[in-house]
């Protein structure tokens, strides 16, 4: 597919179609690099732990938010030494 370059500023940049957008999974930012003279731009996925917050509030409301230790540690810390 042929793109033009268009001025956008004092920038450069071409559009992008939504379909090739979708299908390589772009959203809202892009790692942008050069690779042997080509640029390459690869989608971000969500950041990481995107969402823990409410998910660890829903677990405490609804008791799931336990410590789980197997029963061959010793939960009572007596014995350990720092």
């Amino acid at each position: 597919m042929k793109a033009s370059v268009v001025r956008i500023g004092n920038s450069r940049g071409i559009r992008i179609p939504q379909p090739i957008l979708e299908a390589c999974g772009i959203e809202e930012e892009v790692n942008l690099r050069v690779q042997k003279r080509r640029i390459v731009l690869e989608a971000i996925k969500a950041k990481p732990r995107a969402g823990w917050g409410e998910q660890l509030k829903q677990m405490r409301e609804s008791g799931e938010d336990t410590l789980f230790l197997p029963p061959e540690i010793d939960s009572e810390f007596q014995d350990w030494k720092w």
